[in-house]
């Protein structure tokens, strides 16, 4: 007898088929606002923080001595004020050693826009005096030169008798949005 024994195998076939997604992701956009509020600004430096004087023969015959344009006191100033600046001087030294009436100021710096010079000596005093001022902005550094005059220069005397003798006084400078 024979036995015929059948196999069968069976083979089971898969198949992973991997397809691109083609659904589109939506997408959303949104803006932001940066301000900047600009507020009117002044700014002041000051180049020269002291000058000094020493009269010779010929200040003591004129009876004054002066230091002017390059040799007075230079400041530096900017604004972003539409409307501009004024730059001020006063001295407000409780006991001034050179009388206020015979320290003298201006400038011939030359006014931004139609603004306005101090362009004669006048006598420095203890309140705020217009020395410069513009109607424009001035983003870059101005430069303003102020002369200074010291007159009746008999009137301050030698306390060592053979050296000299210094009188020292401090001018406040400011400067404001006009």
């Amino acid at each position: 007898m024979s036995v015929n024994r059948m196999f069968t195998s069976s083979i089971t076939a898969f198949a992973i088929v991997l397809v691109p997604c083609t659904q589109a992701l939506a997408a959303t956009s949104g803006t932001s606002d940066v301000v900047l509020q600009a507020a009117a600004t002044v700014e002041i430096n000051i180049v020269d923080a002291s000058i000094t004087l020493t009269p010779g023969q010929g200040d003591y015959e004129t009876t004054y001595i002066s230091a002017e344009a390059a040799a007075g006191i230079d400041l530096r100033i900017r604004t972003n004020s539409s409307t501009g600046a004024v730059l001020s001087v006063k001295c407000t030294d409780a006991s001034p050693q050179i009388a206020l009436t015979d320290l003298l100021f201006k400038t011939q710096t030359a006014a931004g826009g139609s603004g306005t010079t101090q362009s004669t000596y006048g006598a420095i005093t203890a309140v705020d005096q217009t020395l410069w001022t513009t109607t424009t902005t001035s983003a870059t550094w101005t430069t303003v030169q102020t002369d200074i005059r010291v007159q009746d220069l008999w009137d301050y005397s030698d306390a060592s008798g053979g050296g000299t003798t210094a009188y020292t006084n401090t001018l406040t400078y400011t400067i404001a949005v006009q």
